[in-house]
């Protein structure tokens, strides 16, 4: 039997993530590290040139190590895209994804009743569910034309985090900076994540321009733990 998803007010932002193109963060948040609470990459671009549609990716806890037992989504944990219209960095629409046995969840867009660092579940705009992939991805098409996933991914940062900190906090020992080629700390690793591709009409038409004129969403991720 399946949860119901009941509208709680989710506290306390637990990290956050900002992007025009893609934003990293990861393994620095030592409250909500190693949980599905911990935002480690978020993206959002069109699809192909001159789509109508907008892709968000969120990948969030990037210690699930290929090979072991993959995550799970905390169910308390609310995710939140939330995109900003008229260049006010205040959210005027928000896509939110929760998860319920086995099954991600997701509302919206919507104007959400709550903004900033609380956020209220919008049960009454439901966008759509996927089942939870494990090895073999599952994707679901809404009738809207909106795709859905939700699940283990291949970790795509690539960064060398040794040999950053070798940099920041050198020692005698290794002062050498960067090596070309690097080492991918994150190779062989995964995330657990989110994926939205939505037609541009449902979400509204954006005032914020970037440096080369064109209008683009102002868009964050948080996540919130139920309290």
């Amino acid at each position: 039997m399946k949860k119901s998803i009941k509208k709680g007010v989710f506290f306390g932002s637990l990290a956050v993530a900002m992007a025009i193109v893609v934003a990293a963060d990861h393994i620095d948040a030592p409250n909500s590290m190693g949980t599905t609470a911990d935002i480690a990459d978020f993206y959002a671009f069109e699809p192909t040139e001159g789509s109508d549609n907008t892709v968000f990716i969120v990948d969030l806890q990037s210690n699930v190590v290929d090979g072991l037992a993959y995550g799970s989504f905390d169910e308390d944990v609310l995710t939140e895209i939330n995109i900003d219209l008229d260049g006010d960095l205040v959210e005027d629409q928000v896509i939110q994804a929760i998860p319920r046995d086995g099954i991600m969840y997701f509302f919206g867009p919507v104007a959400p009743t709550i903004t900033g660092i609380s956020s209220e579940v919008a049960v009454d705009m439901p966008l759509g569910m996927v089942e939870i992939s494990a090895e073999t991805a599952i994707t679901e098409t809404t009738a809207d034309g909106v795709k859905l996933f939700a699940g283990p991914r291949q970790d795509a940062f690539f960064f060398d985090f040794t040999q950053y900190n070798q940099v920041v906090m050198p020692s005698p020992e290794n002062n050498s900076g960067f090596n070309n080629p690097g080492t991918d700390t994150f190779d062989g690793a995964n995330t657990m994540a989110l994926v939205v591709e939505i037609p541009n009409t449902m979400l509204g038409t954006p005032t914020a321009t970037n440096v080369l004129g064109l209008e683009v969403y102002k868009t964050w991720v948080t996540t919130n733990r139920k309290q």
